[in-house]
């Protein structure tokens, strides 16, 4: 996930160097008791080895979103793996903690003795690699990024770094069909973070969510589906520097529109929806990033694609405990057996309330997905300028194609840089 996009970024790369001890110690979590592994792989406790695992978090940990999934994933992991110690620090940012750079963090953490370190931010990504550079008996972890991609644009040949993401697009084609179909009016607003290339693939995957289920289950014509995205600047509210997101879903309440989908961290989606319904508004909500957040307001809610970050997080900790870690590039999508199975799914999605009887469309869209006979990632398939091809007719998305997105699609309206 993106810490901040380049406007921002500046601000990232001139923090100045800040004591962090005091800080570090005030957000360590406790530790819970660890529980026995299910695994049949050597553990810590049978080897009588630790791992305390550091976490920089750039958001708080009990945001409702991106952060608490991360934090939760980890908690998961220190009751599953025996050994296994957990300390993090979060709101790392230039808004929360203007004087505090990442590589700080992970200093002060390594400092207290963390051995495998994750930041949990794609802007963090130069600080997971000079963190990796610096400490190369630590193992360091990047959410997000794709230095550890031999495949991919920017490569980078250090062995003690690895990259952990979920192929969300799945998730966010599900998020789209679960819009349209809750929409009466066939007016979607999604609510952005910030623009580069993750956070373009993820809502021009929601659009060809939207836009398949808009015209195979309801049989409508695609220029009648309207689907806008605001970007706000950043994963969630900064006073002053970001667009209030609050604003911007009412905005799109009082514009027409009855259906917003979350692609930030925070749930002014869900908390907003809420109000304009109990003031007698036919409106609904998708949520975005963690798996209870239709609780938030279940009667709007169309339903919410997560992420299962303990899966990898616990494998990745498990090979680091064996002496088994190698720098890898993960990329996990749902298991199509079952996207809610904790135990095999990176990718799931929860439908809500409001989704009622059209929850067997749904259905059937997943089961499409998962068998194959439904591919969105097949051409033709035009960018936003109407010019440049995404796709030709026929070809099917490469990886790189769909992680190194440019543009937002043909049909979308709202900017691409």
């Amino acid at each position: 996930m993106p810490l901040v996009d380049r406007s921002l970024s500046l601000t990232h790369r001139f923090w100045h160097v800040a004591a962090l001890s005091l800080l570090v110690g005030a957000c360590s979590s406790p530790t819970p008791t660890a529980s026995p592994s299910a695994s049949g792989s050597p553990t810590a406790q049978a080897s009588g080895k630790e791992l305390t695992v550091g976490m920089v978090i750039v958001g708080p940990k009990d945001d409702g979103g991106w952060n608490q999934a991360q934090y939760e994933g980890m908690q998961a992991v220190v009751k599953n793996v025996p050994g296994v110690k957990f300390d993090y620090v979060d709101k790392v940012n230039p808004a929360d903690r203007p004087n505090v750079k990442g590589t700080q963090v992970a200093d002060e953490l390594i400092g207290k003795g963390a051995k495998f370190v994750i930041f949990n931010s794609d802007d963090f990504k130069d600080d997971a690699l000079e963190t990796a550079k610096k400490h190369p008996d630590v193992t360091v972890v990047h959410a997000s990024g794709d230095y550890a991609w031999k495949e991919g644009k920017n490569f980078k040949n250090q062995p003690n770094l690895s990259n952990i993401m979920g192929r969300m697009e799945y998730g966010k084609m599900m998020a789209g069909c679960a819009a349209v179909l809750g929409t009466q009016n066939g007016k979607i607003g999604y609510l952005g973070p910030l623009i580069n290339d993750e956070t373009r693939r993820y809502v021009s995957a929601a659009y060809l969510g939207a836009k398949y289920c808009w015209e195979n289950y309801l049989k409508k014509k695609p220029a009648d589906l309207k689907f806008k995205v605001t970007w706000i600047g950043f994963w969630f509210n900064i006073p002053g520097v970001t667009l209030d997101p609050t604003k911007v879903v009412n905005d799109y309440f009082n514009g027409g529109y009855d259906v917003v989908m979350s692609g930030i961290d925070t749930p002014e989606a869900a908390t907003e929806t809420k109000k304009a319904a109990a003031a007698g508004k036919k409106v609904k909500f998708v949520h975005y990033d963690l798996k209870t957040g239709c609780d938030l307001a279940p009667e709007v809610c169309l339903g919410v694609p997560y992420y299962n970050w303990s899966l990898p997080y616990t494998d990745a900790v498990k090979k680091a405990i064996d002496g088994k870690f190698t720098s890898e590039f993960v990329w996990l999508g749902p298991d199509w057996k079952d996207i809610n199975d904790p135990a095999t799914s990176m990718i799931g999605f929860l439908p809500g309330k409001a989704l009622g009887a059209n929850k067997q469309y749904m259905d059937t869209f997943i089961k499409g997905m998962g068998d194959k006979s439904i591919d969105l990632y097949k051409g033709p398939i035009k960018y936003q300028d109407g010019k440049t091809e995404f796709l030709k007719a026929g070809a099917t998305a490469t990886d790189q194609q769909i992680w190194y997105m440019p543009q937002l699609l043909a049909g979308m309206e709202g900017s691409s840089k």
